[in-house]
């Protein structure tokens, strides 16, 4: 039902305008799209302000790739 945002990629590493492996693991869904990350750690950092890494993120997909 739900594909990953920023193509399974970690929604914050994408909002740092880098790329990390996205983990099934460590996952949420937020308005009706789903965000991975790369660790326990890292999803606990987004967590604390998801609706700005996102816009971050937003911003960042997909020019994040051509770096």
């Amino acid at each position: 039902q739900y594909a990953p945002q920023y193509g399974g990629y970690c929604a914050w590493a994408v909002a740092q305008g880098k790329t990390a492996k996205g983990d099934a693991r460590r996952w949420a869904i937020v308005d009706d799209k789903l965000y991975l990350n790369y660790n326990k750690g890292i999803q606990r950092k987004w967590d604390k302000d998801r609706s700005g890494f996102i816009t971050s993120a937003d911003t960042n997909w997909p020019t994040v790739l051509q770096d």
